[in-house]
């Protein structure tokens, strides 16, 4: 088969203000749970560190204000966080990881691996510990 080969990072809203402040970008705006991210200047902070590290994709989770994925190409993905009872969140940024990266490589598209990423880690969230048995819909496609 054919090698694929996709530079991607993936950032949490808490992981975003580090590496901003660390390269020079300038402060994130603070938010809180209760009110949404101010997306305009995280996305322009996205694309600078996208644009200095050659980054085909760059992954940006913000819990429960929900998740973006910004390509090199302008196209930008959102997607709400689903409410869930939350159990755990331990092994839900690496599930979400896991799960799109796993998509790319069956060939799905950016959008797909993405919604798949999410599902995926919202499910993890309503289970106990980092690594819960997955139901079959997740592992079969």
């Amino acid at each position: 088969g054919s090698l694929i080969r996709c530079n991607v990072l993936k950032l949490n809203d808490e992981e975003i203000v580090t590496v901003s402040e660390l390269l020079g970008l300038g402060k994130v705006p603070c938010h809180t749970d209760e009110s949404p991210l101010q997306l305009v200047d995280l996305e322009d902070q996205c694309h600078e560190i996208m644009q200095r590290y050659e980054l085909q994709m760059l992954i940006l989770t913000c819990g429960i204000n929900g998740s973006y994925v910004f390509c090199s190409d302008g196209r930008v993905s959102f997607q709400p966080t689903p409410k869930v009872d939350v159990a755990d969140t331990v092994g839900a940024g690496d599930s979400f990881t896991g799960s799109f990266v796993a998509s790319l490589l069956k060939g799905k598209s950016m959008e797909e691996a993405h919604r798949r990423a999410v599902e995926v880690s919202a499910y993890v969230c309503t289970q106990n510990g980092a690594m819960p048995q997955m139901p079959e819909k997740y592992v079969k496609d």
